[in-house]
Parts: C-alpha cells; structure tokens; sequence
C-alpha cells in the first residue's frame, strides 16, 4: 500500500511510518509531497493520507498521527502506546512534558531535519533504527 503525506517531514511524519512498517504494513511505499498535493496524489495513486488536516491518521480528538494509527489498526501493545505518548510530546510543542524521553526525542528529530532538509526518505532510513530502539527502551521501561 502507497501512504502519503507532506514533505520536509519531522517527528511524526517519520516515527508513522516506522510504525506502519513495523506493525500495520511491511510493504507500505511512502510518498512525501508538498502540503496542497497530498490529496490530489492521494487520490491519483491509491494512497493513504496521513499527518495532514482532515483525515482520519492526522490530529484527531487531541491526538497525533502516530496515535490516531495506534487507535485504527488497535494496536494496543504497551510499550507501543508509551511510544506513542513519547511521540505525541515530541511532536505538539504544548505537551512536550507529556513523558520524560518526549524532550529527547524532539531535539534529535529536529536535528536530523536540520541536516537531512527535504530528503525525507533518508531521514526515515536514517531513523528508523532510533525507533526501533526507542521501541526497546519503551518495552524495557513497562516491565515490572
């Protein structure tokens, strides 16, 4: 399945397809384009939208993408929803105190926009194995 959304992608915009591949869609094929053709490519290529105004993967009912993915394919693995939170701090400004990791996890995606630019898909090559340890250290955080 082919996803889209905008381009220039920080936080959320690459921790979703992280999730995606991870845990919904191992084949998904990710489509960065400018903010007014997300639909239009949506629409001509068959594609998800996400992280963008008024679908059902954006921020919704005070959720961020990652979330509101969580809430539709009903992920409920713990450690998943405290990366979710960590996520949610790190992408809405307002609560970045949300969960300690939050900070962290903003300072590094902002940096890795600052030296990747556009190039989204290598910021998600780049990244995905931070998530994947984000995911480990989460698993390792929920266990009693």
């Amino acid at each position: 399945m082919k996803w889209v959304t905008r381009k220039n992608a920080n936080v959320d915009r690459i921790a979703c397809p992280w999730l995606i591949k991870r845990f919904v869609d191992p084949q998904a094929e990710f489509l960065y384009v400018g903010r007014d053709e997300v639909m239009q490519v949506a629409q001509t290529q068959g594609a998800l939208p996400y992280d963008v105004a008024d679908v059902e993967l954006g921020h919704v009912d005070g959720r961020c993408s990652f979330e509101s993915i969580l809430v539709k394919y009903e992920l409920t693995d713990p450690a998943l929803q405290l990366l979710g939170r960590i996520v949610h701090g790190a992408d809405i400004s307002d609560d970045i105190s949300i969960e300690p990791e939050a900070a962290g996890l903003r300072a590094i995606a902002h940096g890795f926009a600052s030296l990747h630019g556009e190039a989204d898909q290598e910021k998600l090559l780049l990244e995905t194995p931070m998530y994947d340890a984000l995911y480990a250290w989460c698993q390792n955080r929920i266990q009693p």
